[in-house]
């Protein structure tokens, strides 16, 4: 059947940045689907380990168009974080589409409208076809990927890691310290995910926790007398790096003791030379009181494994039972669009935010970046960024916003607004 309704925008993931995106566009009066390949919004944070908090307060992580509770408290634990964002999809009556995953975006041809019953406006373009999961071919007016940043994730390819009797897992698949009672564990990795997951193991009741270090961290108290050093980090963003790299080096001396004797020296760059580089600060929520108690024992880096045996950088052969790897993910965007060369040459977008790819016009991405000044916030901004873009590409007008309370069928498997 023919609609008069225009092809809606897709936009991929239901985690905050495409919810946060979906109801900025759904408030300019453009109709927006969120298509998530889980059976739920928030999936990555429904996976992350127990103990995790957000690092950014409450007050300063909101999405647009809604508060995050103050019950929640400063820093919003994980599953709060996953009931904001349950809530925020049922406030703003968002179009989810769940167990559907898209693997491919291509543009569509010249005067394609893949059966939607709706033609490209005047100056649009032919849009987009995605292809998803079940066979499905939808088609788009513009596409917003927002998969997330930590999409897939990244084991080192270290030598002799198939020889290693031990358990080894990656960070994402660790929940809470039970399992390693009693056992001893080396943690790999040193940024913010390695040093709260060492600390939870050396309070939950691990015999012996290891934390191995490749590149020192800079490390920041979360809050110094009130002040959230994420507010200083939205402050310094503009400022030059040399500027802030002295002024980082100062507060840490001021703020952070020296464990250098402890096997965790300051590091030698300046902390935001390292956040330009894509290295984020270390927030203190338990790191240092647990490397001073030698509860937490840093170490020098992976370099190979023997059996039952880990082999150091510095040379030194270590055999914990166990090792969690915190080494990172990867942004996971290679197959779905690497042939629209709008990768670098690390699988990040070209583009980010309201800025689209010049060689493909229409697709946008957010929550890409790990800001100094905090990704919720950021994804917040960007919501409204390419909302206002997007309005205006398409040329949407005042009236399109009483008609964006009209939800025709999706094509798709819809879902009820969770509860």
């Amino acid at each position: 059947m023919s609609s008069t309704q225009p092809r809606p925008v897709y936009v991929i993931g239901a985690g905050p940045g495409g919810l946060a995106v979906a109801a900025a566009l759904r408030a300019r009066g453009v109709r927006a689907v969120v298509v998530e390949k889980s059976d739920a919004v928030g999936a990555s944070w429904r996976g992350h380990y127990a103990r995790l908090h957000l690092h950014t307060t409450r007050r300063l992580s909101a999405l647009p168009g809604l508060a995050i509770p103050r019950r929640f408290g400063r820093w919003v634990s994980r599953d709060d974080v996953v009931r904001y964002l349950e809530k925020y999809a049922e406030f703003h009556e968002l179009e989810l589409v769940t167990g559907v995953e898209v693997t491919r975006i291509e543009r569509a041809p010249a005067g394609a409208d893949a059966g939607d019953g709706g033609g490209a406006a005047a100056g649009e373009g032919p849009g987009w076809l995605l292809h998803a999961s079940g066979g499905r071919v939808l088609a788009g007016r513009a596409v917003v990927v927002a998969t997330g940043f930590n999409h897939t994730p990244r084991l080192p390819d270290w030598p002799g890691r198939d020889t290693y009797t031990g358990a080894l897992a990656h960070a994402a698949a660790y929940r809470d310290p039970k399992p390693y009672e009693g056992r001893d564990v080396l943690v790999v990795g040193a940024g913010n995910t390695g040093a709260e997951i060492a600390v939870d193991l050396a309070e939950g009741g691990a015999a012996r926790v290891r934390l191995a270090v490749r590149t020192a961290p800079h490390i920041v108290r979360r809050s110094t007398a009130g002040w959230p050093a994420q507010r200083t980090g939205i402050l310094v963003r503009r400022l030059p790096v040399r500027l802030v790299d002295r002024l980082g080096a100062l507060t840490a001396k001021v703020s952070v003791p020296d464990l250098t004797a402890y096997g965790l020296p300051r590091p030698e760059s300046g902390l935001y030379s390292r956040v330009r580089q894509g290295a984020i600060p270390v927030q203190d929520v338990g790191l240092i009181a647990a490397v001073r108690a030698g509860t937490v024992e840093p170490v020098a880096a992976v370099e190979a494994f023997d059996g039952a045996e880990v082999v150091l950088a510095d040379g030194s052969r270590i055999t914990p039972d166990a090792v969690v790897a915190a080494t990172g993910y990867r942004r996971g965007l290679e197959g779905l669009l690497g042939h629209l060369d709008v990768l670098d040459e690390r699988g990040r977008p070209l583009a980010h935010g309201r800025r689209t790819p010049a060689q493909a016009p229409g697709l946008y991405f957010t929550g890409f970046t790990n800001p100094i000044s905090g990704m919720f916030r950021e994804m917040a901004l960007d919501a409204e960024k390419i909302a206002k873009a997007l309005a205006r590409r398409l040329g949407v007008r005042a009236e399109a916003r009483r008609a964006a309370a009209h939800r025709p069928d999706t094509g798709l498997r819809p879902v009820d607004p969770p509860a």
